[in-house]
This record gives structure tokens, sequence and C-alpha cells, in this order.
């Protein structure tokens, strides 16, 4: 048992849970925050308590299945619950097979809430199958990493084939990683409110997750490490990131990477919720703790999402031109009153090309993969090279690893540029619709305008974020999301689009849901 690192956790979420009780309300029904209220510090206790990974699955799927099903929004189900442990990938023991696939706590939600909705989706009404462009697009990158096989970096004497069964795996993780997401978020979410309530549980979990984060860093402890060791072993320990002398927080998120981008979405999503939370105070709260928990994560990628974020959201919707004004007056004086805080100098040290405190050496090993991932993309530039990695031995790491720092360059690397067309084409369609549609209703629906607007800044901040990262864990899930929030948003800026009847069937049975709004 982990009982410090528990009773810490406990003690920091419930005065979060009681404040956000007031709040809530605004945009969900209070029988489904208490509810998931309720599994989250119940999976919290089964994570730190139970002896091992598959102890704690036992106990969380029945529960992750019950809550879905009697919860009127299943999307925001799964983003109150998406961060609650961290994410570690533990093998599932097999007799017949050499091995299935691994399993963590982002695929356990996908298989206990997210894929049940789908099914019901699926048989209340067939429309919801009807492939749209953004579908078509997702499943051709699906298709094409299946047909690929992408050689691991294993040692130059060791040679790794693919197999039918393989090819099976590939197809079935992407459906459970990717696809479902899109689909329960692009075909559930057809109402203001049903995508008011999901951004708003992302929130809270992100709030929960920010204060943990600057407790870690105050207190230079990592509250879920031991529980990753303990689940994962020796080999996945997790390590206690230093940068400019502060310990770099990591909270459920597995690195402070992850961290910053899900705080970095988190402020956007936040930007438009709080036009419908009737306290000021409270709002600017919530900011100033995204703020200072991504500022102590000193990933510098995640600022300039963050920045950017904000900026786009200014630009858009209603009264753009001043709003804009507003936000630059804003940051300019919140970067000031940062940089002449006790942290200013250390923030100024991790700053590329201004700064002196050791991250020079992340700089230069982008550069150098930047420039090798050229030269190996121009000799495959269709479909790229599934032997690359075999040719980039050269940036192996001091962790024995060869770190893609770059989502764009990844892709590229291993599946082309037809690959990366494919995995960028469905979210800037779901930008399109949201731009498309904040702009189109500014004048006539500032509120409907308002989301939009968050919505396009939050995947434009994920498109700037993805040029210093790995597409991994949160990174990944949030990605889609974005392109089925984007699609449903779609829908309500169209005559006739809102899918109302649907939801209607979906939720007949439901006597706590909350009626949405036209």
């Amino acid at each position: 048992m982990l009982l410090k690192e528990l009773i810490v956790v406990i003690a920091i979420s419930l005065p979060i849970f009681h404040f956000a009780k007031r709040v809530a309300p605004m945009f969900s029904a209070p029988k489904d925050f208490v509810r998931r209220r309720n599994i989250w510090l119940a999976l919290t206790v089964a994570a730190f308590t139970l002896p091992n990974f598959w102890w704690f699955t036992l106990f969380a799927g029945p529960l992750l299945i019950w809550g879905s099903r009697t919860d009127s929004n299943p999307i925001a189900f799964y983003l109150s619950l998406m961060l609650v442990i961290p994410s570690v990938p533990v093998e599932i023991p097999t007799i017949v097979f050499n091995r299935l696939f691994m399993l963590d706590s982002y695929r356990l939600l996908s298989l206990c809430v997210l894929v049940p909705a789908a099914r019901r989706l699926w048989k209340l009404q067939r429309s919801v199958g009807r492939l749209g462009k953004i579908d078509m697009l997702l499943l051709g990158y699906g298709l094409i990493q299946t047909v690929f096989f992408i050689r691991p970096d294993l040692s130059p004497h060791v040679s790794m084939e693919d197999s039918f069964t393989n090819i099976l795996r590939r197809a079935f993780l992407f459906l459970l990683d990717a696809y479902v997401l899109y689909f329960v978020a692009s075909r559930l979410c057809t109402s203001r409110r049903m995508i008011a309530e999901a951004m708003g549980a992302y929130c809270l979990s992100a709030a929960l997750v920010a204060v943990t984060a600057l407790f870690e860093t105050t207190r230079h402890w990592l509250l879920y490490s031991d529980l990753t060791l303990r689940w994962a072993g020796e080999a996945a320990s997790p390590f206690y990131t230093m940068r400019a002398e502060l310990l770099r927080p990591q909270a459920s998120t597995g690195g402070p990477l992850q961290l910053g981008y899900l705080l970095a979405v988190a402020l956007g999503y936040w930007l438009y919720i709080r036009s419908i939370v009737n306290s000021r105070a409270f709002s600017i709260i919530v900011i100033l703790l995204f703020c200072g928990a991504l500022t102590v994560t000193l990933s510098r990628g995640p600022w300039v999402g963050a920045i950017v974020t904000v900026f786009t959201f200014a630009a858009l919707g209603p009264r753009a031109l001043p709003r804009l004004i507003k936000s630059i007056s804003v940051a300019a004086i919140a970067s000031i009153a940062v940089f002449i805080s006790p942290l200013g100098a250390r923030i100024m040290s991790v700053i590329p090309f201004i700064g002196t405190g050791g991250p020079s050496d992340t700089v230069t090993y982008r550069e150098r993969l930047l420039s090798r991932s050229w030269e190996l993309i121009l000799q495959h530039p269709f479909f790229g090279d599934q032997f690359v990695l075999s040719k980039m031995t050269d940036l192996r790491q001091g962790q024995g690893i060869i770190d893609l720092v770059n989502t764009y360059a990844e892709v590229t690397l291993y599946y082309g540029v037809i690959g990366l067309a494919f995995f960028v084409s469905p979210i800037i369609l779901a930008f399109l619709n949201a731009y498309t549609g904040a702009r189109r209703t500014a004048h006539s629906n500032p509120d409907l305008s308002l989301l939009g607007a968050s919505l396009a800044a939050c995947i434009i901040g994920t498109l700037v974020m993805l040029v210093s990262c790995s597409f991994i864990g949160g990174y990944a899930q949030m990605f889609y999301i974005l392109c089925g929030l984007g699609s449903s948003y779609r829908l309500l800026t169209t005559p006739f689009g809102s899918d109302r009847p649907l939801r209607s069937a979906f939720y007949k049975n439901d006597p706590n849901r909350v009626p949405s709004k036209p």
C-alpha cells in the first residue's frame, strides 16, 4: 500500500471537488457529477491499495461499465476519468498465443466506456455508421498503420518479422486507441450542452492534476512514481527530472511534457467554460491554476502551444479585435510578473538561445533530429521507410533510445508524405468546421461562436505542440477527441444539423439527463 501518497492525493482532491460542485450544475446533471466524483475517488483508492494492475482492472472494469451506462454523457465520463491514474502499459498474460497486446488505463477506459457506447449508438440508428470525410481519412491512416510494419528499435543482431496476427493486432488497436474516440465524440455530442459538459469534465480532471503538479514541485515528491514502479517493474521506473534546479512534475500524466500539453488544452477549454460560469473570481483562479502548473512543468513546447491557443481563441468569435488586444495586454502583464518573481531567472534559463541552464543539449538534439530526418525522408518520400530506426543509431540518447520528439517527422519517416497527409487531414477538417462555424455565428449566436473558437484554438495549439513531442499518451487521446468534437460542432452550425432525436433515443431510459439547448 502507498498510504502516504494516497492520503495526499485525497487531501488535494476533496477541496477541489467541493468547489467544483458549485459550478458543475451549470453544464451537467448534479447526479452525473456526484457519480463521476465517487468513481474517481474509488479508482484512486483502488490504484494505491491494490497490489498490481490486474487487481485494479478487476475492480475498475465493472465500475466503469456501470458508470458509463448510467451517465448521460459517456464522453464527459471518459474525460473526467482520463487522468485518474498514470498510463502504465502492462502485457496481457496469455496461454494459447505468444502475446495479445499491452493494456493501460486509456485502453481500459476505451474498452469499458467508449466501446459499449459505440455499440449502443450503432444499434439505435444505423445512420451513425455513415462515413464522412473525417471517418474516411482516419480509417485510411489506420489502414496505412496496419499494412506497414515498423521494425522496432532493437539490437542490429535481432530480427522481428511481421505476421498475420500482428496485422490483426495493429488494426484492432487502431480502432480501440483512435477511431472509437472519434466515433463516439462525433456521433454523441450533438448539442452545445453535451460538448460543454465534456469540456467542463475535462477541466475538472485537469484542475486535480494541476494542483497535484504544484504540490510535486514545491515538495519535490512525485506522488505517482511508486505506483508506476510497482505496476511496471524496475525497467519502467520513472525519473525525477530536474531542470533549472526545479523538479518537473508529472502528476498522473506520465511525464512533464504530457502534463504541459494536457494543461494547455484544458486552458483552451476553460476559455469557453468560464463564459457560462457565474463567478468571475472562480474563473480567474482556475486560469491562474492552469498557468501556474503549466509554468512549473518547464516544458517549452506546451508554453508556446498555450500562448497560441489563447491568442487564437481571442482572434476568433465575436468582438475579435478587442478580445485580442485584451489578451495581448494580459499576457504582457503576466509575463512581466513571472519574470520579476523568484522563478523568473530559472524560467529565463530554459528559454533556447537566451538561457544558459541545461536545455541547450535538448535543442541541439532536436536540430540534429530534424536534419537527419529530412535526409531519410528524401530517400523514401511517399510511403516512408519501415526500417528507418536502424538507420538512426547515431541519434541514440543516453537512455538508450532514439527519441523522435517531432510527431510530423516521426509519421513522415514511417509512412511518408502520404501517411502524413492522412494523419493531419482529419484534424485540419475539424479545425475548419470549428473555425467556419465560429465565424458564421459570431453575430447571430455569440455563445455558440465562443464554443467553436475554443475548439479551433485547442486544435491549433495541438498542431503547434506536436512539433516538439512524440505522439504518445494524452497527446494521442486528445488529438482524436478534438477531431470528434470538431466534427460534432459542425452539426450545430448548419441548418437542421442537430441530431437531437438520436440523443433522445440514446438516453430515453436515463431520468437524470439534462435536456440540451437547441
